[in-house]
């Protein structure tokens, strides 16, 4: 885990990235009057609050296990990217309020030109801070730090419906086209939230690692063959940054015990190379028992034997 803390750096330039466009684009609504530039104001506090729990939750991450956490803190991003999900849907409640207050009282928009030209500087500033913490997310496996660039992403975007919207009102006066694009810009807020509260439960969850992290290790457990181990019950489920992979390993009852724990050694550091951040449980099996081969799904009857299923099935994944 020595890379996760470099991750809160990101979180205090995503930190400061939403205070600067939240003084820019509040400027611009004062100037201008307009509630699409309000809708995007109120998003970018959305974006200084989720900074300021992704900044808490990858601290928690960092710290190492211990006798009650065991297995580390680092699903403690997923409270950092459910939190900001919901708070993404509260926002949208307040645009589309807002929004719809304005198309029944409408009122003018002022110095659209001058909203369009702030709007835009604060879009620059989001879109350089969303590329850098994408590209942060994904090198460190992070989905606070991707959950808070797709946010960003999409605050771009609506800035853009925002200046689109300022546009139309500029060249043709039809004041209702500012509320209605702030009515959208909420609809897609409200998909990016949900989407996001989804991809976070499915981490408390304890969603199997990505496909391409599977079959990586089911190469190198298939290489094994070659030296008379076979393997069943793969397992494999991911804790924000943290992989976690488990698997029975049979070889010959013939093999000593020192034998059998020097290819697990080796096996266990493979996996652990081609997959950073990962923890790898092994439990050895003599190949030739029976019993064996019905310890495969590694659930158990009251009676202490387990439920049987077909032989390696992982193998052909």
């Amino acid at each position: 885990m020595t890379d996760q803390p470099r991750l809160t750096r990101f979180a205090w330039i995503s930190i400061a990235a939403a205070v600067v466009t939240i003084a820019l684009k509040f400027g611009a609504f004062v100037l201008t009057g307009s509630v699409g530039l309000l809708s995007d104001a109120l998003e970018s506090l959305v974006n200084l609050a989720a900074a300021i729990m992704a900044l808490a939750m990858l601290t928690v991450a960092t710290r190492p296990p211990d006798e009650e956490h065991a297995y580390g803190h680092s699903k403690a991003e997923y409270f950092a990217s459910s939190f900001e999900g919901a708070l993404i849907l509260l926002a949208a409640a307040s645009i589309g309020y807002s929004s719809s207050m304005r198309l029944l009282h409408p009122q003018p928009v002022h110095d659209a030109l001058v909203g369009i030209a702030i709007s835009a500087v604060a879009s620059v500033v989001n879109l350089g801070v969303a590329y850098t913490l994408l590209r942060a997310g994904r090198r460190y496996r992070s989905i606070a730090l991707e959950a808070d660039a797709h946010h960003l992403f999409t605050d771009v975007w609506t800035s853009v419906g925002v200046v689109l919207g300022l546009v139309a009102v500029h060249f043709t006066g039809w004041q209702w086209v500012d509320p209605v694009i702030a009515i959208v810009v909420a609809l897609n807020i409200v998909r990016i939230g949900v989407g996001l509260m989804r991809r976070s439960a499915l981490g408390l969850l304890d969603t199997a690692i990505p496909d391409d992290d599977r079959r990586t290790v089911v190469r190198i457990l298939d290489a094994y063959a070659a030296e008379g181990a076979e393997y069943h019950a793969l397992r494999t489920r991911q804790a924000g940054v943290r992989r976690f992979v488990s698997v029975h390993v049979l070889v010959p009852g013939a093999w000593t015990v020192q034998r059998g724990h020097e290819l697990l050694e080796r096996m266990e550091e493979e996996i652990r190379t081609a997959i950073p951040a990962s923890t790898v449980f092994t439990h050895l099996e003599p190949l030739e028992d029976p019993v064996s081969f019905a310890d495969v799904r590694l659930e158990r009857r009251a009676d202490g034997t387990s439920v049987p299923s077909p032989r390696r099935p992982e193998s052909t994944a």
